[in-house]
């Protein structure tokens, strides 16, 4: 693709801004930014936009690399890398990366709407669970929605040379996460052959990365760690109830965070103490023992904490008016608030709710549970996703080590 001059460059970039939704408001301050970097690169007789200009020029007006090494970026020094990024973004790719979605509905084009709502219903009919459709979906739209940018109105255009364009827009991301989209991009693109949109089987010509679970130590917290996570919890009301119960869900019988908003009143048996409920990921049904801690802090919430709505689900939110956690909803801002009453760290890693099904894990190998068990606890259908927590178990690791026999001089 041949380089546009800076000034040309900047007008495709308006439009595309203006394509995607962005207020007047938002467009009169890049606006404004961009005529500062016209400016700029005119004082230097350059006309076209490089990463070494716009680098030059946050630091000419903004002493950003100062800031930088000193660690005093400001969120509105942020917001001026975030503009040129944008724009070297933009030269290269044809398209505006964006790491968060501002916009819930992403496709604006009635085609593309259309298509990727037979696309969910393609893959419900696949069976595939609730989860791998929603993340299927999702991935999707945002690759249709850079085949918009690309100027293609119709499926029936798509070719590898756009879809691997598409990957490359992927630079940065984590290698899973590039592993996920490119999951989600072969099962459209199976879609579209299988509808006869496209004739050839580009699904199989788009390159697939094996992110193996083994290459990646899981995040799990020290027992002072989840004892400070745990003591910041205030028991006395009736969110801190609520939270209490949700963790220790997490941490002691190591839940799946979408499991825990699914559970219902019938999940409990406390004649027998026993938890069943249907894997949300693996559609397999598990029962698992009701540890007391565990019982009489969900007994303690229903008991004295849950609003009285008559919905079905176990955990609701404690704002009117009062519905059940949303699916998009991680619990991630509940780990991050009793974080930060605790003074933990919140940046050594990762730190959601998924970690505590890690540490879960970790805690049952330290105990000697047998691999099988913990796979069984866990739900997990393959003993080898299970045996990724090994690494994790320092003690467990230097009794695999071989003795090897001294050799003579």
């Amino acid at each position: 693709m041949q380089k546009k001059p800076l000034e040309e460059l900047l007008q495709d970039l308006e439009q595309e801004l203006l394509r995607l939704g962005y207020t007047e408001g938002s467009m009169k301050f890049y606006r404004n930014r961009w005529k500062k970097i016209i400016q700029f690169a005119e004082g230097r007789d350059e006309i076209f936009y490089s990463e070494q200009l716009g680098i030059d020029y946050v630091e000419h007006h903004y002493q950003i690399l100062e800031k930088d090494f000193d660690k005093t970026l400001s969120q509105k020094d942020t917001q001026e890398l975030r503009i040129i990024r944008m724009i070297g973004d933009f030269q290269l790719h044809h398209t505006v990366l964006r790491r968060y979605y501002k916009h819930r509905k992403l496709l604006t084009d009635s085609y593309y709407i259309g298509v990727i709502k037979d696309f969910k219903r393609y893959c419900e009919h696949k069976d595939y669970s609730k989860v791998t459709v929603n993340h299927y979906v999702k991935q999707s739209e945002r690759f249709m929605d850079y085949l918009v940018s690309q100027g293609i109105r119709d499926c029936h255009d798509v070719e590898l040379p756009v879809i691997n364009g598409y990957i490359r827009t992927l630079a940065g991301y984590t290698y899973k996460t590039v592993e996920q989209n490119i999951c989600s991009i072969r099962s459209f693109l199976r879609y579209l052959q299988e509808q006869n949109i496209l004739q050839t089987d580009l699904a199989s010509k788009t390159p697939m990365i094996q992110a193996r679970k083994q290459t990646r130590i899981p995040s799990v917290w020290t027992k002072e760690e989840l004892d400070a996570l745990i003591g910041a919890i205030d028991r006395g009301n009736p969110k801190g109830k609520r939270d209490y119960a949700i963790i220790l869900l997490a941490c002691v019988l190591g839940l799946r965070v979408t499991d825990i908003k699914n559970l219902t009143f019938g999940c409990f048996d406390w004649g027998t103490k026993k938890l069943t409920f249907i894997q949300s990921k693996t559609r397999e049904t598990v029962t698992l023992p009701i540890p007391s801690e565990v019982g009489w802090a969900v007994i303690d919430y229903l008991k004295y904490g849950r609003p009285k709505v008559d919905l079905p689900v176990l955990f609701v939110r404690h704002v009117a008016p009062f519905l059940p956690f949303s699916e998009n909803d991680h619990l991630y801002q509940i780990i991050r608030d009793y974080m930060r009453i605790a003074h933990l760290p919140t940046l050594k890693k990762h730190r959601g709710m998924h970690s505590l099904r890690h540490t879960a894990a970790s805690r049952m190998l330290e105990h000697d549970t047998p691999l099988a068990v913990i796979s069984d606890i866990l739900g997990h259908t393959d003993t080898d996703a299970t045996a990724v927590y090994l690494k994790v178990g320092i003690n467990k690791l230097k009794e695999c080590c071989l003795h090897t026999p001294e050799v003579g001089s």
